[in-house]
């Protein structure tokens, strides 16, 4: 199994035409992702390496079953392009767009949620189910994906895309592998948050643990430490908390728009804090988490 997405997953990719989502189809072909379609207004009739092009969402939905959409449109059209492919019944979003304005992000993922859908990002590198298939830029090229993200039982969640693929490799490398890995996104306002995922990966037989990339700023680490309070949690969690020197630099940001520190919630040790209290193990380097999970999984008899 997996979340979200698997080897029967198909989907279309909005702005298909543009620069980089023309190397991206080329990338997802390779890996073996089941791009069925792609969608720029007044285009209609071109391919994009062998994707047939159409004007609109629907002329794909009202013919044949569409899993999920890509949006790569400039910041000033993808909370179009996001309402159009709710409105056509599409229930899985990755948007892999930057810069879009904060109140727009807000308006498309409150109407997603109204209608049952789902948004991963924006400003994300997408999703990866290894072996089977992934959505958006995540990984590059198939070959460099392949040896990143190998099949495995972890499943890894980032607000860094190119952290997402760090985590990955080291869990591969470790012989753990991935079971999904998302890259949720970097902005202050996303789609999905990791205590909104957790239940999915909860659910995936596959998925034995997880490993988490966080940043300074924004309120999901401490969101996260509470579901699994409330809940519980049969997965180990380990995460790793980036920009510790932030806590002695107030108002600095970190990389992406989501890192600003607001208040003493929002700083690493606080955020640290809470996640440990929370029974979340928090790792100081990267390459420390396969140990980590390892010997969490050995501890309560599900080692991998």
């Amino acid at each position: 199994m997996s979340v979200l997405i698997d080897a029967d997953s198909t989907f279309i990719i909005q702005g298909i035409t543009g620069r980089e989502a023309v190397t991206m189809t080329r990338e997802l072909l390779d890996y073996g992702s089941k791009v069925v379609g792609g969608v720029t207004p007044g285009r209609k009739g071109r391919e994009v390496h062998g994707v047939p092009v159409e004007d609109t969402v629907r002329a794909f939905t009202e013919r044949e079953r569409i899993d999920g959409a890509i949006v790569a449109v400039p910041p000033a059209f993808a909370t179009d392009a996001i309402l159009e492919a709710v409105e056509a019944g599409v229930k899985l979003i990755v948007v892999v767009t930057e810069r879009i304005p904060r109140a727009e992000v807000a308006r498309a993922v409150e109407y997603a949620a109204q209608e049952g859908a789902r948004i991963i990002g924006p400003n994300c590198l997408g999703l990866i189910a290894p072996g089977k298939s992934k959505m958006g830029g995540i990984g590059g090229a198939a070959d460099a994906t392949r040896r990143a993200f190998q099949p495995g039982v972890i499943g890894v969640m980032s607000r860094s895309g190119g952290m997402t693929t760090e985590i990955s490799n080291a869990l591969s490398e470790a012989g753990l592998g991935v079971s999904t890995a998302i890259s949720i996104g970097g902005d202050a306002i996303i789609g999905s948050t990791y205590a909104e995922l957790m239940p999915l990966f909860e659910a995936d037989e596959q998925t034995q643990g997880i490993a988490i990339y966080s940043e300074p700023g924004g309120p999901m680490e401490a969101q996260l430490a509470e579901h699994i309070a409330e809940h519980g949690s049969r997965l180990p969690v380990v995460a790793f908390m980036a920009g510790r020197f932030m806590d002695e630099m107030p108002g600095m940001r970190f990389g992406h728009a989501g890192t600003i520190v607001e208040g003493r919630a929002d700083t690493t040790a606080d955020k640290i804090a809470r996640l440990e209290a929370a029974g979340i193990a928090v790792a100081e380097r990267i390459e420390e988490i396969p140990a980590l999970l390892r010997e969490r999984l050995d501890a309560d008899g599900s080692g991998a």
